[in-house]
């Protein structure tokens, strides 16, 4: 039968392809497997020690962690209740974590480490129904979360089996908190079927099958990573987790995976690296490197000479065979989202014989809307590629960018009017972004609707939030947070020049022009002091990293402002590109 709630994928697994490593992390020198079979029996006797605590169905548990099976296994216990589960970034700031156990109420945290778990016990005082937190690292001061399993009752297995049969597809799985304009997060709320919707469709795109492997080491808490897992569940690969990133190269290389999915800051890394070693080559071997770069550069999924298909070949075997090696010689697939990739990118490593299918979703999609497919012709550079099956896509008026389909979700929580403003009477999600479908059906992301942006790194900032605060400054007239699609966020500043010219006076600080005084590295290193103020409190992606100073201020008249005296953030990234490529070179 097919699963048609999340917590039946692994029996689903169980009964189509039994894995003796359905998951497995790194413990140590050695990765320890558990099979589908102990999947299983763990994620129930995990259950049934919950049920112990007092969870019921409806109840939410939370849980803060980098990829290790142990999320893996509370997420299926949390499932097989009826409960709901509260993922929680783990990098996300103190006041971020007491706002989503507050809001959603939790019950129980799990988290993995001594600073996750300082952080929910510093929120702990300021959330009344959270009652229990559960490390997955042994600590001294905190109950191990196998703790929670030695609490299961037999006597409540048939209380457990109505549980599991209890849950309808429609039933809310789980609650996923995203970034809002105002900085607080949005509580994405979505089903069984929203997510396993997005699964079953997605499978129609990967060409993986129960015989291959993976490496899972994007972030459990959104929603991307999340429902790969769950379709890597469905079609039997082995998920091998991966909780750092610092020895990720050595861990692929060990894996050999046949998929993963991956962000274009990672790929922009992996590409920065491999070009790095390039140019320390000498002699003979440097130049057969640039030439296969530059062949790889100019790769085009159609009309390619049979002159350049021999060089590709020869390329192959000489050159990008050491790229394929990097990743562990087996890569059939890399599934990259969560932020645009730069085609460039995408044409050297699908040259490279590294296949990079772009795609595009958000979190309140569940998250795939469309994704490319290097077979039946399904690839096209610069697309985000064609709607999965079932989910249907068109452009309004204004050109944004409308979702329609069983994996959008049901709405955010405790917020009826944002989740109107999100989803039409008609049911469609309207995206916030800005697009375009060619005449053969792809879609390409042309602008974003909304201020909200993403780092390559495919998280979410909000500028406002620190515009505001920075704005708040003494030093500072006006401000604009800039990082769509690049690895940090930064920031032009205009400084408040009146109170700059007294402070200079105060300080001995010559100030004979704007010009001469914003580039003193003195005014330069003050004004980012409040920068570095600002960042406090926010999640590490959140911080601004780098500033550029302008010496005047931005004005309607300049093009700079509406006439509302909001920011034209393209005409200003526009006018000041120069200063932006500045502020990213060499980073």
């Amino acid at each position: 039968m097919e699963p048609t709630r999340l917590h039946d994928l692994p029996e689903h697994q169980l009964a189509a392809h039994p894995k003796e490593i359905a998951i497995a992390s790194k413990v140590g020198d050695r990765w320890e497997g558990i099979s589908t079979r102990a999947l299983i029996e763990r994620a129930d006797r995990i259950a049934l020690g919950l049920m112990q605590l007092g969870i019921k169905p409806g109840d939410r548990v939370a849980i803060a962690s980098g990829n290790r099976s142990e999320w893996c296994l509370v997420d299926q216990a949390v499932l097989r209740i009826g409960a709901i589960g509260i993922p929680i970034y783990p990098t996300s700031s103190a006041e971020d974590f007491a706002y989503v156990l507050n809001h959603s109420e939790s019950k129980i945290f799990f988290g993995s480490n001594a600073e996750i778990m300082g952080k929910a016990q510093q929120a702990q005082a300021s959330c009344p129904a959270l009652q229990k937190l559960y490390s997955f690292d042994r600590l001294p001061d905190h109950t191990h979360w196998e703790a929670v399993a030695a609490l299961g009752q037999d006597s409540d297995i048939p209380t457990l089996s109505a549980y599991k049969a209890q849950v309808k597809p429609d039933d809310l799985a789980t609650i996923i908190y995203t970034s809002g304009t105002t900085g607080r997060p949005k509580g994405v709320m979505l089903t069984h079927r929203n997510i396993l919707s997005n699964v079953i469709a997605s499978m129609t795109r990967f060409p993986v099958d129960h015989n291959a492997r993976c490496i899972s080491f994007l972030p459990l808490s959104h929603i991307y990573e999340r429902m790969l897992m769950y379709l890597y569940m469905y079609s039997g690969v082995s998920i091998h987790f991966q909780e750092s990133l610092d020895d990720l190269g050595d861990r692929i290389r060990e894996v050999a995976p046949d998929v993963f999915t991956a962000v274009p800051r990672l790929l922009e890394k992996i590409y920065d690296k491999i070009v790095a070693k390039g140019d320390a080559l000498t002699g003979v071997k440097r130049t057969l490197f640039f030439w296969a770069l530059e062949l790889g550069h100019r790769y085009e999924v159609h009309g390619r000479s049979p002159w350049y298909n021999i060089q590709l070949a020869i390329a192959r075997k000489l050159i990008f065979s050491k790229w394929q090696a990097a990743l562990g010689g087996n890569c059939r697939v890399v599934a990259s989202g969560s932020a645009a990739l730069q085609p460039r990118l995408a044409r050297v490593f699908n040259a490279a014989g590294i296949p990079v299918m772009e795609g595009y979703g958000l979190t309140e999609s569940s998250p795939v809307i469309t994704v490319n497919d290097q077979r039946n012709d399904g690839l096209r550079f610069g697309s985000v590629g064609r709607p999965i099956p079932g989910v249907t896509v068109r452009i309004a008026e204004d050109g944004e960018i409308l979702a329609k389909g069983p994996n959008i979700m049901i709405g955010y929580y405790k917020d009826e009017e944002m989740t109107r403003q999100t989803i039409d009477a008609d049911g469609w999600l309207h995206t916030g972004d800005i697009g375009e479908i060619t005449s053969e059906g792809f879609l390409r992301i042309t602008d974003r609707k909304k201020e909200i942006f993403k780092t390559s790194g495919g998280k979410y900032v909000a500028p406002q939030v620190m515009e505001n605060k920075l704005k708040a400054s003494r030093f500072i007239e006006q401000v604009m947070v800039i990082g769509e699609n690049r690895n940090f966020p930064a920031a032009l500043v205009v400084p408040e020049f009146n109170f700059l010219k007294d402070y200079c006076e105060r300080k001995g600080i010559p100030f004979t022009s704007r010009e001469q005084v914003i580039a003193d590295e003195r005014i330069r290193s003050r004004i980012f002091k409040e920068v570095t103020q600002a960042n406090e409190g926010l999640g590490q992606w959140e911080q601004v990293k780098k500033i550029e100073l302008l010496p005047q201020e931005w004005t309607i008249d300049g093009g700079e402002l509406t006439p509302t005296l909001k920011l034209r953030r393209k005409q200003i990234v526009t006018k000041y590109s120069a200063l932006v490529e500045r502020i990213y070179a060499g980073s």
